[in-house]
């Protein structure tokens, strides 16, 4: 991706280009209203509403929206609830669910969404303006599931300026990874990047540079460093860089890595940046946000074997527009 425009310009027009089809499950929400306005007006995508169909069409028509690209689904009433309730529950009456209860998930806006991306008639989802992560996710992991050869679905951000987009992970989602589900983040973070035009230079956080110091947290990195080259080698061609395990500064800053790291091939300018647990990913993500007045995009969920991502529930009008293009982009793969 072109670097001279800003992160926000760069990813909506990429979407532009490939116009894709977006549900967005939270119909009954203004905000979710104004971001298809928006996405209309830039032909950006096409999208698919969910909920009464009135309403989001007066909703629509009373700001003026383009509707040609907008479809509206009633998922209390759709053709479509049978059919998807009998697929629900093939895939989780292992688990307990029966047919009635199957019809009665399935009639949730983020279910009926979510298996539509199941069915290939959308390409991905939006949502989180009104629903919890978990609310969000959870239809994900039951219907969609995770991608070829990752096991851990986790989730990221773009963090960016005027100068440079990094991406931080996982900051949103995985409380504490061990080795080899930090090695699944990698990976699922390096297909992110390359999906966005990145080349990967990825660091490997601790609180240790190259053994400065002793413990398990280190011991974990260096673990999942070595089983994320593994999993990078077949995959990447050599089409990006990895190590670990390091501080953040012997990973970012080139003058400290000549003097803590000589020998990383990162040479202090990672872009990637994997922390070894949420805690430590959802605390600095915040602090650049605020104190480094970086951009925060995200979380972006990455691992699944197609997109869903999620908002915050005190998201504006304006990052479901970036939500949408960024998950057009993923859809793109």
């Amino acid at each position: 991706m072109e670097t001279n425009k800003d992160f926000s310009s760069q990813i909506i027009e990429k979407a532009a280009t490939l116009f894709k089809h977006i549900v967005l499950p939270e119909g009954c929400d203004e905000r979710t209203i104004e971001a298809a306005k928006k996405i209309a007006d830039l032909k950006m995508a096409r999208l698919t509403i969910l909920g009464d169909e009135k309403q989001i069409g007066d909703a629509l028509k009373k700001i003026g929206a383009k509707t040609n690209d907008i479809n509206i689904i009633n998922n209390q009433t759709s053709s479509k609830l049978k059919d998807y309730a009998e697929q629900f529950y093939q895939l989780r009456k292992n688990k307990g669910v029966t047919p009635e209860s199957a019809l009665k998930t399935i009639q949730a806006m983020v279910y009926f969404g979510t298996m539509m991306v199941k069915n290939s008639e959308v390409d991905g989802l939006v949502s989180g303006a009104t629903h919890s992560t978990a609310d969000t996710v959870r239809p994900a992991l039951q219907i969609i599931k995770a991608a070829k050869g990752i096991e851990t679905v986790s989730s990221m951000f773009f963090m960016t300026n005027s100068k440079m987009t990094i991406l931080f992970a996982d900051s949103g989602l995985n409380e504490d990874p061990d080795a080899e589900q930090l090695a699944d983040i990698v990976l699922a973070t390096a297909r992110t990047a390359k999906q966005f035009g990145i080349v990967p230079k990825i660091a490997m956080l601790s609180y240790s540079t190259k053994g400065s110091a002793k413990g398990i947290g280190p011991d974990k990195v260096i673990k999942a460093t070595e089983l994320a080259k593994e999993k990078l080698s077949k995959e990447f061609a050599g089409e990006y860089l990895i190590d670990g395990e390091l501080q953040f500064d012997s990973a970012f800053v080139p003058k400290i890595a000549v003097k803590k790291c000589p020998d990383s091939p990162l040479k202090g300018q990672a872009n990637v940046f994997i922390f070894p647990d949420l805690g430590a990913g959802n605390i600095c993500y915040k602090m650049a946000e605020r104190l480094a007045g970086l951009n925060a995009y995200g979380p972006i969920l990455q691992g699944l074997a197609k997109p869903v991502n999620d908002l915050s529930r005190g998201c504006n009008s304006d990052d479901i527009v970036a939500a949408v293009a960024i998950t057009a982009i993923q859809a793109a793969g």
